[in-house]
C-alpha cells in the first residue's frame, strides 16, 4: 500500500509499505478515505522536535472498517467510521471519567500512520464513531468536517469546554491555526456572546469571523493584552490557549479577569512555566489531550450532521496522497490554514 514517511525535516515521501494486518483482537483495519495534515506535524517537519527517520505519519482521518479482531463489536466491516487520534479503551478509569485522550491502555506509537490507504487501528470496539450511511452519501464539504472530527475539532472543543465556557461569556482564542479557529466555532456552540480571535493573517482572520468572531486583536504579547483590556474594561471569561508557545501561554494569563479559566490545547514548547501570575489572579489553568470519541458522541458529530457547525472550512487546499510532499509545503508556508489529503477518490 501507498504510505506517507518522513525522511528528513522538510522531506516526505510516499513508500511502498506492507498492507496493515489485525494483530489483537481488539484491532480494527480501516481503508482511510480521507486523511489531512495536522499543525502539530509540522513541530518534527521543521525539525522543531526529533522524529525517526522512515517513520509512518498522520493522526487524521475517515475511512470504511474492512476488517475487525474476534473483540470487536460495535463496528463491523463497511462501517463508515470517523478514525480518532485518542484511540481510547473505553473501561479504564481515564475513558470513564471522560478523557478517552489520556486512556490507559493506549499503545505506544499507535497514534500514527493515518497519511495512508490502510490503518491498523486499535482498540477499534469503542473508539471509532460510527457515521450513518457511507461516504458517496454526503457532499465533500461534510466529508471535510467529519475528517476534522478525528483531531482538530475535537481539541478546539475541548480548549472550550476544559475552559468552562458558557452561554454569554466574553472568550478570547489563542491562536489562527485551524486548532483555533475550531475553538472559535466551539466557543460559539457553548453559547459565548463575545469572541474574541487573536489573529495576524487576514484568511484566517476572515474564517474566524464566518465561524463567530465578533473581534479580531492582531496584535501579540503586551499590545494584545492592552487591546483586550480596551475591548472588555475587565479582562475575558475565558481562554482557549491553541499554540502552546511561551508568549501565547503568558498572554493568555494576562487577558482574564479573576477567576477565569484557561483552556490549554497548544502543545506545550517550553516545559517551565511561571505559575504566580495564576495564583494572585485566581486563574484555573486546565487542558490537555482532547476527549475525541467522548465529545464527537455527545455533540460533534451530530452538530456537523445538523449543519450546525462546518469545521471543514478549514481546509484552504486539497491534495492526493502522491502529493504528500506538496501538502506538508502548503502548511509549512502558510499557503494553507489546514491541507486535506483524499485518499480514495472513488469513496
Amino acid at each position: 500500500m501507498k504510505a506517507a514517511t518522513f525522511i528528513k525535516p522538510g522531506e516526505m515521501r510516499i513508500e511502498d509499505q506492507p498492507k496493515p494486518k489485525i494483530q489483537k483482537p481488539t484491532d480494527a483495519i480501516i481503508k482511510i478515505v480521507r486523511a489531512s495534515v495536522c499543525g502539530s506535524d509540522l513541530w518534527w517537519f521543521r525539525g522543531i522536535s526529533k522524529r525517526e527517520s522512515g517513520t509512518p505519519t498522520g493522526h487524521e482521518g475517515i475511512g470504511i472498517v474492512e476488517s475487525v479482531g474476534s473483540e470487536v463489536t460495535n463496528v463491523k466491516p463497511g462501517d463508515f467510521v470517523i478514525a480518532p487520534f485518542t484511540h481510547g479503551c473505553g473501561h479504564c478509569a481515564a475513558c470513564k471519567a471522560g478523557f478517552d485522550g489520556n486512556c490507559l491502555n493506549r499503545e505506544t506509537g499507535s497514534i500514527n500512520g493515518y497519511q495512508a490507504q490502510y490503518l491498523r487501528f486499535i482498540n477499534a470496539n469503542w473508539a471509532l464513531v460510527k457515521i450513518p450511511g457511507q461516504p458517496s452519501d454526503y457532499s465533500s464539504e461534510m466529508l471535510n468536517s467529519f475528517v476534522t472530527l478525528s483531531d482538530v475539532m475535537a481539541t478546539g472543543y475541548h480548549a472550550a469546554v476544559t475552559a468552562e465556557v458558557k452561554p454569554g461569556d466574553t472568550v478570547a482564542v489563542m491562536g489562527d491555526g485551524a486548532v483555533g479557529l475550531c475553538g472559535v466555532i466551539s466557543a460559539k456552540l457553548r453559547g459565548a456572546k463575545r469572541i474574541i480571535a487573536m489573529s495576524r493573517h487576514e484568511d484566517r482572520q476572515k474564517l474566524a469571523k464566518e465561524f463567530g468572531a465578533t473581534d479580531i486583536v492582531p496584535e501579540r504579547g503586551d499590545e494584545a493584552v492592552k487591546h483586550v483590556m480596551e475591548l472588555t474594561g475587565s479582562g475575558v471569561d475565558a481562554v482557549l490557549e491553541c499554540v502552546g508557545t511561551e508568549q501565547s501561554v503568558d498572554t493568555a494569563t494576562k487577558l482574564v479577569r479573576p477567576g477565569a479559566v484557561i483552556g490549554r490545547v497548544g502543545i506545550p514548547q517550553k516545559a517551565e512555566m511561571n505559575t504566580n501570575q495564576l495564583f494572585y489572579n485566581n486563574t484555573g489553568l486546565r487542558g490537555g489531550i482532547a476527549s475525541v470519541t467522548t465529545y464527537d458522541r455527545e455533540e460533534l458529530l451530530q452538530a456537523v450532521l445538523d449543519g450546525k457547525i462546518n469545521p471543514g472550512k478549514v481546509f484552504t487546499k486539497q491534495f492526493t496522497l502522491d502529493q504528500i510532499q506538496e501538502a506538508y509545503d502548503a502548511m509549512d508556508q502558510r499557503k494553507a490554514i489546514k491541507s486535506l489529503l483524499v485518499v480514495d477518490d472513488q469513496a
